[in-house]
């Protein structure tokens, strides 16, 4: 069945309820293990059933955020979930209480309960009307990216649709495209200082409504975090300035010689790599997934299956639309056994990096896809990163079928866009905790908070106000996540650690590293993140030696590269 033949119903929310606590019931009642299996299983199947009916609606509503059918189901949604969590809590406490507890670990582990204990630290009935809350308030966000119609040209254009014009060779014209985004954003300014305000406040309150000192602890439990702490990821953010910032530092002092700018750059400025431009793909969006259907069938048996069926089945929506969402994602439909690619091709080498990083995460959703509990389809989401961005190092021997006679252009920037992406994504990690930790600042103190963190993490990028929004602060509210996902950034940085992992031992054999990326991604959900890489025969990335290692390598690579004839 292709995606578009996929039917959705809206499920009847009180029979749903009913049927949570029927199965909560015998559960509790179980004489057997064999008769509390049953009710988990049937448990499963109803939570198959709801996951593919409320996903179908989130893809087709950020497919055409103006579509009123599916907007209406969106809301539907923001406020029956929260709902529906009451009667999940109360069969995870059931779960948690069985006596048949030491069975179900013996046949699926235990870390379905190690998790189901963190996330009844995440619920009480009291905060159902916040929940429902924060879901309309990232929605509204959502929207407002998407209304975006920047004029530029004489034309106009989405945020995304504008991109291209944000890496033109052509100096005057790239600053003018930033600077028409950054005059987008800066009328919206009042729009994304209210929502953010309500959300931090929203937030902080939920937390001291569960009797946390604020949101950060329950933030942390949200996200899921099982295996490592605040205190781990401040050591690891430390460690990205103590290593990695120089290293950035250096690709950036490299790139403004290149470009014959002084350093500091501006926002613009550092957008472009090459003074003849940034790497570009070969053809149009069919050429770039045709590509991408080769890469897949040469890497192997598993991965040739997956993306055919992707193709053949519409499992992508990959163009850049009026009213689309803007951004990229995966997700999965449970009931069909099947993932979904999100994204917005804007003729940029990310068209690329969709077809490999966001498919990095659909094959693994698809190698779990029968794993059961549902929950182990996936593992948290700093390890579904590796998945994906560690896919992107394994398509660079396909760089000259996307890139053409961009490839070695390509090849340096991947490597080198690797490295500075992490400071960028631990500032956006530390000036959440900030946020969090003083709730009450006001926008212009968030504003000022963002700026100078951006001076220990991103000193290569000059911030004198030339570049309205982007020069003067901040930038961090284009930032999808840190509205509708808190502390989900540093699961990137994490990531893309492990994943220039596997970028050396690609190097070096990458018949070895591929194997050692099927057993960690084999692996599924069924471990926390630590154990999955230990299983696989990886280093952590919150042992001090391993960002220290990858430096090192990166570095001298990119300070070998030959760019002779790259202008």
């Amino acid at each position: 069945m292709t995606f578009s033949e996929m039917p959705y119903l809206r499920p009847d929310m009180d029979a749903v309820k009913q049927q949570l606590s029927g199965l909560t019931r015998r559960l509790q009642q179980a004489a057997s293990y064999a008769e509390a299996k049953e009710a988990f299983l049937k448990k499963e199947e109803l939570e198959r059933h709801v996951s593919t009916a409320g996903t179908l609606v989130s893809i087709r509503h950020s497919i055409d955020t103006r579509d009123a059918f599916y907007d209406a189901e969106e809301k539907f949604w923001n406020a029956a979930l929260p709902e529906l969590e009451e009667y999940e809590q109360a069969w995870t406490d059931a779960m948690l209480k069985s006596p048949f507890r030491a069975d179900f670990s013996a046949e699926y582990g235990d870390l379905m309960f190690v998790n189901a204990e963190i996330k009844l630290k995440t619920f009480s009935p009291e905060i159902i009307p916040d929940l429902q809350k924060e879901n309309d308030l990232t929605q509204e966000y959502e929207k407002l990216l998407a209304s975006a119609q920047i004029p530029f040209e004489g034309k106009a254009y989405t945020l995304s649709q504008l991109t291209p014009f944000k890496m033109d060779p052509d100096d005057a014209r790239r600053l003018a495209a930033w600077k028409a985004e950054g005059a987008w954003y800066k009328e919206h300014q009042p729009e994304l200082d209210r929502l953010y305000d309500e959300l931090v406040r929203l937030r902080d309150g939920m937390g001291k409504k569960l009797g946390y000192e604020g949101y950060i602890p329950l933030g942390y439990y949200r996200m899921g975090r099982n295996c490592y702490t605040r205190k781990d990821v401040e050591n690891f953010r430390a460690a990205v300035v103590k290593y990695l910032v120089p290293v950035a530092d250096e690709i950036y002092r490299r790139q403004a010689k290149r470009m014959g700018k002084p350093y500091p750059m501006n926002y613009a400025d550092n957008a472009i790599e090459f003074r003849s431009g940034n790497p570009k793909p070969q053809g149009g969006p069919e050429d770039i997934l045709a590509e991408g259907l080769a890469f897949y069938k040469d890497l192997s048996p598993e991965t040739a299956e997956f993306f055919t069926t992707m193709t053949e089945s519409g499992l992508l929506d990959v163009l850049s639309t009026e009213g689309k969402q803007s951004g990229g994602y995966c997700t999965s439909l449970p009931d069909y056994g099947v993932p979904f690619i999100f994204a917005n091709f804007n003729g940029t080498q990310h068209d690329v990096e969709v077809v490999t990083h966001e498919a990095g995460h659909a094959f693994a959703g698809w190698l779990n896809r029968s794993r059961v509990p549902l929950e182990y389809h996936w593992p948290g989401m700093e390890a579904c990163e590796v998945h994906s961005m560690s896919m992107e190092f394994f398509a660079e021997p396909w760089a000259g079928r996307f890139f053409g006679p961009d490839a070695q252009k390509f090849l340096y920037s991947h490597l080198a866009g690797a490295l500075t992406f992490i400071p960028y994504g631990c500032l956006v990690d530390h000036f959440q905790h900030e946020v969090f930790a003083r709730p009450g600042m006001a926008p212009a103190e968030r504003h000022a908070e963002w700026k100078r963190l951006q001076g220990i993490y991103m000193p290569w990028v000059r911030l004198d106000g030339e570049i309205p929004f982007y020069g003067e602060g901040e930038a961090w509210q284009r930032q999808h996540h840190i509205y509708s996902m808190p502390f989900y950034y540093i699961d990137y940085c994490l990531a893309q650690t492990v994943s220039l992992e596997f970028w050396a031992m690609i190097g070096e054999d990458s018949k070895n590293a591929w194997q050692h990326y099927m057993a960690y991604t084999s692996q599924g959900g069924s471990r926390t993140f630590t154990d999955l890489l230990a299983n696989a025969g990886l280093a952590s990335p919150f042992e001090e030696a391993t960002l220290r290692g990858v430096c090192e390598k990166a570095a001298k690579k990119l300070a070998g590269f030959d760019l002779t004839d790259i202008g």
